[in-house]
């Protein structure tokens, strides 16, 4: 077992990663670019596999307490009507649940545990050079300073500097040519889970994040990939939503500053086997940032911490538990990334939604397999 660990980024991967091996002993620093260490976006949907990972981190019982976890599903037609419904089961496993939950109430769960820990946290530091020497890694620091470590993690993103530096030839993140839009809105009496509206100009779906919230996805056919102003995106998720019924005028009517209105591009990338060198290896988006579309990004990257501590934990050399960690994620993750793009592209083109719905299905019930 290692001694010894750098952890670059902040993030969900990041800090699950830095909880895991702390946990286990090792002597953990934790770097973020971020001085103010903030978190982006509106809420996060969570599956069943998100869920289960969560739980083994610890952490579950205190995001049913601040988000949502239940079960249940319903699909309406652009009118608002029902067109299928699965209803809630009662006391159903982590895995076989869905939830969401505001993306500032994880990050504060998870960095409060990690504040809690004996986990070394450096804000606004970022690394100027790397140095593997075979027997541990020098790291020389934007501040100045200088570390040596047994094993360094890269958890900095879909944009990674980090992965950049290790594979300076890897493929660049790819645009899709959607983009989806995040809201938070008020929750409908009797909503108890996720809700989809299916045929409509966007993909649009609704899942609770708390006792009083839900959180608003809207996915949209973008070829030429926009940028909105700030100021423009309230009106132009309006837009998005006009012609749909049942509660969903009513959401419309409310958006303003407090609905914390976003647009992203959607990108991926599918870093190749392995995601190491030497002793510095990637993990979640850094290795394979995928689209929403499996509601499994978040899970995951956590289940990469879980199952990389696992395998330090099982291995004498660090190549040995790298390599083994890689046997055990890769395929995972190109399934929900692979999928996930092709559900899109489904999307896009007018395709076979019953196929979609069969990926989706087939990916996610793979995904609840042990990892």
């Amino acid at each position: 077992m290692i001694a010894s660990a750098l952890v670059i980024g902040g993030g969900i991967a990041g800090m699950s990663a830095a909880l895991v091996l702390s946990g286990q002993g090792v002597t953990v620093d934790l770097i973020d670019a971020d001085p103010e260490w903030r978190t982006y976006g509106a809420g996060i949907s969570v599956t069943g596999t998100s869920l289960r990972a969560l739980d083994d981190l610890g952490l579950l019982d205190e995001v049913r307490r601040r988000g949502h976890v239940g079960s249940g599903f319903k699909g309406r037609s652009p009118d608002g009507g029902i067109l299928f419904e699965a209803p809630p089961v009662p006391d159903a496993a982590p895995i076989n649940c869905s939830g969401g939950i505001m993306r500032p109430e994880l990050h504060e769960i998870l960095s409060a545990r990690v504040k809690a820990s004996p986990v070394t946290v450096r804000l606004g530091t970022t690394v100027a050079a790397l140095d593997d020497t075979g027997d541990g890694v020098d790291v020389a620091f934007s501040d100045g300073s200088r570390g040596r470590f047994d094993l360094v993690i890269g958890a900095d993103g879909i944009y990674s500097q980090t992965r950049s530096h290790l594979f300076p030839d890897a493929p660049a993140p790819v645009f899709t040519g959607q983009g989806c839009w995040r809201a938070i809105a008020p929750r409908p009496e009797g909503m108890t889970g996720t809700e989809m509206f299916f045929g409509g100009p966007v993909k649009l779906g609704f899942n609770p994040v708390s006792p009083t919230h839900m959180y608003l996805f809207a996915l949209e056919h973008v070829p030429d990939n926009p940028r909105y102003a700030a100021e423009d995106m309230v009106g132009r998720l309006k837009d998005l939503l006009a012609g749909f019924g049942s509660y969903v005028a009513d959401v419309r009517d409310g958006l303003g500053d407090q609905s914390l209105v976003n647009y992203r591009p959607l990108e991926w990338q599918l870093l190749a086997d392995p995601w190491y060198k030497g002793r510095v290896v990637l993990v979640g988006d850094a290795a394979h940032a995928t689209t929403p579309h499996m509601a499994s990004g978040a899970g995951m990257a956590i289940e990469d911490a879980l199952v990389l501590g696992r395998e330090l934990a099982a291995h004498d050399s660090v190549d040995a538990a790298l390599a083994s960690f890689m046997a055990h994620r890769f395929e995972r993750a190109r399934i929900v990334v692979e999928n996930s793009v092709r559900i899109g592209t489904i999307e896009m083109t007018g395709g076979d939604q019953v196929e979609a719905n069969r990926m989706l299905g087939g990916t996610l019930a793979a995904l609840q397999k042990p990892y």
